[in-house]
This record gives structure tokens, sequence and C-alpha cells, in this order.
């Protein structure tokens, strides 16, 4: 499991690559085509109690299912205009929540129970997107990488060299990364804490103990994302989007401070809800940003980087369990507070205050 945290970190940057050098949709029907045979594979396996195969074929589908996905982050910005855009980003978000909620459902009552039906439906829904894309989905014309190919190896390292040329990007993918570790925290340092120091209740007669008040704040996130999304947005189109992305900001890093340190109930949800709130705010204007600055012809590699926040902040969460052995909770929350503080400089200068000098530049 550690090793496929590697394998998918390099075929993801191996995705953004291809994704700007052959059709995406011609790509992302390759992927989906052998991640549905991936899951077929693991359910005969699974079938005939081979778990050799079964680990095998699972490294497979780290390896298919990460190729893809530049070219669909790719797919999205080509399909929408910078006016619709922020709403496409809202709508992606609370689809993302929502499937993660009911898949988690799904998973829960199946796997003990039904393991074999799971696997099954699995492979079922893994059929139908290849043939979803291929009849639906629509090859956007773009601009299209015109230099030989010298050597794979050396054209990758060209190809994201560009991307890590351009700084603003770079500082947005950094920013994104410190903002992302308060949330991917929730399941290193603030999941041990609670098991450990979270003094338990008594509530109608259930008993709820640090586990189970970790799982009642991801239910309530999860909830409110599935509910307010659209809400939210509504609201948000009243402001600016540096406002919105600074109130958003505002209120998530106010949110996930408190919850690092935090033991009360009712701190914990009231805390989780505000965090949720910014987070709902913040999210699709710094989603619409970054693929704002992607040059379209880059679009797949320039994805493919951005997604290198989401494996820097898993390493970052998990620093949080060395660093809590260290410090109490209550400077726990600095510590993540500076993270966040960082991060909303970065995110928010590269993004506004150069905008901001260069319209003053062209007045005067």
């Amino acid at each position: 499991l550690i090793a496929m945290v590697f394998v998918s970190f390099i075929t993801n940057l191996l995705g953004g690559y291809l994704a700007d050098r052959f059709s995406r949709k011609r790509l992302l029907v390759t992927t989906s085509t052998l991640t549905a045979l991936t899951f077929i594979t693991m359910t005969i396996s699974l079938t005939i109690d081979w778990m050799l195969l079964f680990m095998v074929i699972y490294a497979v589908f780290s390896v298919t299912s990460n190729l893809g996905r530049p070219a669909m982050s790719a797919i999205i910005i080509d399909a929408t205009t910078k006016e619709n855009r922020q709403a496409v980003y809202a709508l992606d978000y609370w689809l993302i929540n929502l499937s993660i909620a009911i898949g988690t459902a799904l998973g829960g009552w199946l796997y003990v129970s039904n393991q074999l039906l799971l696997f099954w439906i699995l492979s079922f829904t893994s059929s139908v997107l290849p043939i979803a894309y291929y009849l639906f989905l629509e090859d956007t014309p773009r601009t299209w990488q015109r230099q030989k190919l010298r050597g794979v190896l050396s054209d990758i390292f060209n190809s994201y060299q560009l991307a890590w040329q351009d700084r603003p990007f770079v500082r947005v993918v950094f920013g994104s990364m410190c903002i992302l570790a308060a949330e991917f925290s929730m399941g290193s340092y603030v999941a041990v804490r609670l098991a450990d120091s979270f003094e338990p209740l008594a509530f109608a007669g259930w008993s709820i103990n640090g586990v189970r008040m970790m799982s009642i704040i991801n239910i309530e996130n999860t909830l409110l994302v599935v509910t307010l999304t659209f809400i939210v947005q509504r609201l948000a189109k009243r402001l600016s989007p540096r406002r919105t992305l600074a109130a958003g900001l505002l209120l998530y890093s106010i949110g996930y401070v408190v919850v690092t340190s935090a033991n009360s109930m009712t701190a914990l949800m009231v805390f989780i809800f505000i965090a949720t709130i910014g987070e709902l705010l913040y999210s699709p204007v710094l989603n619409t940003q970054k693929a704002n600055m992607m040059p379209a012809d880059q679009r797949g590699a320039y994805s493919a980087f951005a997604g290198t926040s989401f494996a820097g902040a898993d390493l970052l969460s998990r620093s949080t369990i060395l660093v809590g052995t260290f410090l109490i909770p209550s400077m726990m929350s600095v510590y993540l507070g500076l993270i966040l503080l960082t991060g909303f400089g970065l995110v928010y200068t590269s993004l506004f205050v150069k905008e901001s000098v260069e319209r003053q530049r062209n007045v005067s």
C-alpha cells in the first residue's frame, strides 16, 4: 500500500504528459476500460480465493485509474468557460462528496456481509463508464503540443519544467497543499487525539467515545456539503471571487484550528460546521482560479502538477501525528494555524495581489 502511493504519484504525472499529447477522450476511454477490466479480474480472484492475483491487479488498478485522472481534469477545463467554470466546480465538488457518502454506506453495508456482490457492483459501474465516455463525451478542439519526442523521460521532464517555471502557479499549488493538510489531519492527528483523550459521553443510552465522535463530525461534514453546497454558492455570487476566497479560507482556518484541540462535543460540531461552510466558499473559487492559470496546450501537465498538492497534503498531515507527540493539543492548533496561514498567504497573493498591482500600474 505504501509503494502504491509512490506509483500513483508517478503515473499521475505520466497521465498529465499523455493528456497533452494525445486525444484526451481516447485516453480516458482507454484507461477507464482497463480500470473496468481490473475490477472484473479482482472480483474473479475473490471468487476463486486467489489473493496473490488480487494484489497484483490492485497495483495495475492504481496505475490505470491515475493515468486517466489528469485527462478528466483537463477535459473539464476545456469544456468550461471563465463564466461558468466556478458553477461547474461547485457541482463537481458536490457530486464527489455525495459519491463518497454513498460509497462509504454501500461499502460498510456489503463488505463484510456480501463482499462478492460489492465487487460485482463495482465491476458493473466501472464497465458502464467507458461506454458513457465514448458515447457522450466530446473531445474539445484544442492547441496541441508540437515538439518532437526526443525521448519519453526527457520530454516528460521538459513538460513539467514549464509548469515548475510558472512561479505564481507553483505558489498556488504549495498553498493548496498547506490548506488541504488541515482537512487531511482529521484522519490522522485529530482521529488519534480523540480516540486517546475524548471523554466518553452518554447520549440517549448510547455511549459516544472518541472514535464515534470522529464518525459523527465526518457524517456532519458530509451532510452539510450535500445539503448546503448550492445555497452557499448562491450567496457567494454576491461577493467578488477574492472576497469569497478570503472569507472561505478564514472560516475554514478558524474551524480546523479549533477542532484540532477541542475536546467538547459542542465545540467540535460547531467548528466543523464553520470549517465546512468555509470549504464550500473557497474550494470552487480556488479550483476555478487554478484552472484559469493553465495554458490551453499544457492543461494535462498543469492538472497533474496541481494534483501533487494532495500527495503533499497527505504527507504533511501525517507529520502532525509525529509533531503531536511533542506538543500539547493547544500548541498543535498553533502549529496547524501557521501551516494554514502560510497556505492562505501563498494562494491569496499569487492569485490576487499581483493582479491588483498590475491594475494600479495600468491606471497610473
